[in-house]
């Protein structure tokens, strides 16, 4: 079936017809809804999403005040971003590609196609510093509804690994959380790696945020032991590789595709991520929509699932001591 695309003459009748912020972020809802654009990289609903297209057209704050909705566009600001709705929806192109814009832990962050758009929920664990398993940067407990562990000796990490770290919006976001930690980065792509170094250069993190190409622990020094590994690595599985969006095919496959199960990467993660834990450190992963496949695989482990206020599914953690006393199963899996 023939996607929907929209008409020159529609986008023309826009042009000459519309004139406020109001009207255009009104025409880029329906537009988007009536062409079925598909949503789910970093906006949820289409207001947002020509919320953005149209603000950002104008050099405006993503939360403009309401008083300026009344304000009427110049004919160029009209072409520019009719000429961005229409990529939005003819090229399926996601509207953070057309920005080169994403927002992660309330943080800009830049983006282009050599990485995925950042989305994951675990920016709300960055928000509650991972209690009540760690504490904060101040050294307190934060509250927090999650399913952590409880941890009989917390403290504040002090080392941090973001392994996968594709755009660095994690990776940054845990240094502004934990301003006295350092973070690791790393990541198999060149690609994405230089655009990390962007946003830790953007956000002022580089004499915090060590960049480092590695697939997976392969080039991390044996004697680096971190209290937190965060990871969103690739893990889609086959069958919804074959079945993504358009708008999906835009991000890089490598970004994504984990094998049949969606686990390739993620196996060989847990067979040695007990080497580079301390003690009493943690490790969090999220496997979005091959959670099926983690509890099929691995039926006799009892991962912490956690939940989340804000939405989200599919991210599990582990103890240093679950990883070491699993261990062996782990690297049975991997073989």
């Amino acid at each position: 079936m023939e996607r929907p695309t929209i008409s020159p003459e529609h986008l023309q009748e826009a042009a000459e017809n519309l004139s406020t912020i109001r009207d255009f972020i009104r025409f880029g809802v329906s537009a988007l809804r009536q062409h079925d654009a598909h949503l789910g990289q970093g906006t949820e609903d289409y207001f947002a999403e020509s919320s953005a297209l149209v603000l950002q057209t104008l050099s405006l704050e993503w939360s403009a005040d309401s008083e300026i909705l009344d304000a009427k566009l110049l004919p160029s600001e009209k072409v520019e971003f009719l000429s961005l709705l229409e990529r939005r929806i003819n090229d399926r192109i996601p509207t953070s590609y057309l920005l080169n814009l994403a927002y992660f832990f309330n943080k800009p962050f830049y983006v282009d196609e050599r990485v995925l758009i950042p989305r994951s929920p675990i920016a709300e664990l960055i928000e509650q510093r991972f209690a009540p398993y760690c504490l904060d940067e101040n050294g307190q407990m934060r509250e927090a509804l999650n399913n952590l562990p409880e941890n009989a000796k917390p403290k504040t990490p002090q080392r941090i690994l973001d392994m996968c770290t594709g755009s660095g919006c994690i990776a940054v976001a845990l240094a502004y959380a934990y301003p006295d930690a350092e973070v690791d980065a790393t990541d198999i792509s060149k690609e994405a790696l230089e655009v990390a170094s962007i946003n830790v250069e953007h956000h002022n993190k580089q004499y915090q945020v060590a960049l480092l190409e590695s697939d997976l622990f392969a080039k991390i020094p044996a004697e680096n032991q971190y209290d937190l590994i965060v990871s969103n690595p690739p893990y889609v599985d086959a069958e919804d590789m074959a079945d993504l969006p358009e708008e999906f095919l835009h991000e890089p496959e490598l970004a994504l595709a984990a094998g049949q199960d969606g686990l390739d990467l993620v196996r060989k993660m847990l067979a040695q991520a007990a080497d580079y834990l301390t003690e009493d450190g943690l490790i969090v992963i999220e496997v979005g929509n091959s959670e099926w496949a983690m509890c099929q695989n691995f039926n006799t482990i009892d991962f912490n699932w956690l939940t989340f206020q804000k939405g989200g599914s599919g991210i599990f953690a582990l103890t240093a001591e679950q990883c070491r006393r699993y261990r062996k199963l782990f690297e049975q899996q991997q073989a």
